[in-house]
């Protein structure tokens, strides 16, 4: 029979991993910036760059996982 899977969380899993993942690439993005030696523009640039791929990249990983976990939980299929 059908299992009747409640709400899903999985739009809070994006969110989540997309300002983690934008949180590391505003540190990982100016460090490389700095060490590249660009300018102030060239930085901005690099650092929004840089945030927004890691953001997308955590955020698609992060729902991945969260949707492994759900469905283990909710039909007790644990691997």
């Amino acid at each position: 029979p059908p299992v009747d899977v409640g709400p899903s969380y999985h739009p809070h899993g994006v969110l989540m991993g997309f300002a983690v993942g934008m949180a590391a690439g505003v540190m990982f993005g100016t460090f490389s910036c700095i060490r590249v030696g660009m300018s102030d523009r060239e930085q901005m640039e690099g650092v929004g760059k840089m945030m927004m791929q890691s953001g997308g990249m955590f955020g698609t990983f992060m729902s991945i996982g969260m949707d492994i976990c759900c469905r283990d939980h909710l039909y007790g299929t644990y691997l």
